[in-house]
C-alpha cells in the first residue's frame, strides 16, 4: 500500500518539475536566439540497505535543442542573427565567457557593445567599445567598421571584431544563466572560427515549437491528477484497513 503511495507521490512530484521546464520554454517562444530545453522521465530504482524493490519516477534535462531558429528581417544595423552553426561570445555575469544567439545589439552610453540583455560582446581583445560614429557596419565575419563622427563617408575605420565561436554541441550545455557555456571537463575557450557568419539586418526567433509546448503541458496535467487519484486511492485504502483492524 505505501509502495503505490510513495510512487504517485513521486510521479506528481516529477510531473510538476516537468511542467515548469515545458512552461519556461512556452515562455520564451517570442524571445530573441533561445534555445528550448528537453524534458525526459524514467524511472529510477531507490538503493538503500536492501536490495532496490522499489522505482521512482525521475525527470531530467537531458539536453538544450541547438536547432536553429527562423530569420526575421528587421534592418537595424546592429541587429545580427548567426547564419547556420556557431556562437556570440559574450561576458557572462560571473565575468566567465559565455555563448549566446541573440543578435539584438546596443551601444550603452559609455560605447559598449551589448546585447539586448546588457551583457558585454567580446571581442579580439576582450569588451567591445566603439567610438562615437556617424554610422556604423557589423560585417559577415563580424568586424565592425565605422564611419566617425564628422568623417567623410568614405572614411571607414575597423574598430574591432565579435568574437564568433563554433565549439562541437557535446561539449556545450546550458547554464542556470540562460546563457551557453562550455562544460566544466571540456577543452577551452573556444577558439575563434572563421567560417562562423553572420547576417547584419536580421534576428533569430526562438526555436520553442508553442504548439508542441503546449500539448505537452496538457497531457502532463493529466498525468498530474492520475497521479493524485492513485495517492487518493491507496489513502482510501489505508483507512479502511484502519477501521477492519478497530473492528477485529
Amino acid at each position: 500500500m505505501d509502495k503505490a503511495l510513495y510512487i504517485a507521490m513521486s510521479g506528481a512530484k516529477q510531473n510538476m518539475l516537468s511542467q515548469r521546464g515545458h512552461a519556461n520554454n512556452l515562455a520564451n517562444a517570442n524571445t530573441t536566439g533561445f534555445k528550448s530545453d528537453f524534458m525526459q522521465a524514467r524511472s529510477m530504482p531507490v538503493f538503500g540497505e536492501h536490495y532496490p524493490s522499489r522505482a521512482y519516477a525521475m525527470t531530467e534535462r537531458p539536453a538544450t535543442d541547438f536547432e536553429m531558429g527562423s530569420m526575421m528581417q528587421t534592418g537595424r544595423d546592429l541587429d545580427v542573427a548567426v547564419a547556420g552553426k556557431g556562437w556570440i561570445a559574450v561576458q557572462a555575469p560571473d565575468g566567465g565567457e559565455a555563448y549566446t544567439r541573440e543578435g539584438e545589439l546596443l551601444l550603452d552610453v559609455n560605447g559598449m557593445l551589448r546585447t539586448g540583455s546588457g551583457l558585454p560582446v567580446l571581442g579580439n581583445g576582450g569588451p567591445i567599445a566603439v567610438p562615437p560614429a556617424a554610422k556604423l557596419n557589423i560585417g559577415g565575419d563580424g568586424t565592425i567598421s565605422i564611419v566617425p563622427l564628422g568623417g567623410n563617408p568614405d572614411e571607414i575605420q575597423e574598430v574591432d571584431r565579435i568574437r564568433l565561436v563554433n565549439p562541437p554541441a557535446e561539449n556545450l550545455e546550458k547554464g542556470v544563466d540562460g546563457l551557453i557555456h562550455l562544460k566544466p571537463d571540456a577543452p577551452g575557450p573556444a577558439l575563434p572560427d572563421g567560417l562562423v557568419r553572420l547576417e547584419s539586418g536580421y534576428l533569430e526567433s526562438s526555436n520553442v515549437n508553442a504548439v508542441e509546448e503546449m500539448t505537452e503541458i496538457l497531457s502532463l496535467s493529466r498525468q498530474f491528477e492520475l497521479q493524485v487519484k492513485v495517492m487518493r486511492a491507496a489513502d482510501d485504502n489505508s483507512e479502511a484497513a484502519a477501521r477492519l483492524l478497530q473492528i477485529s
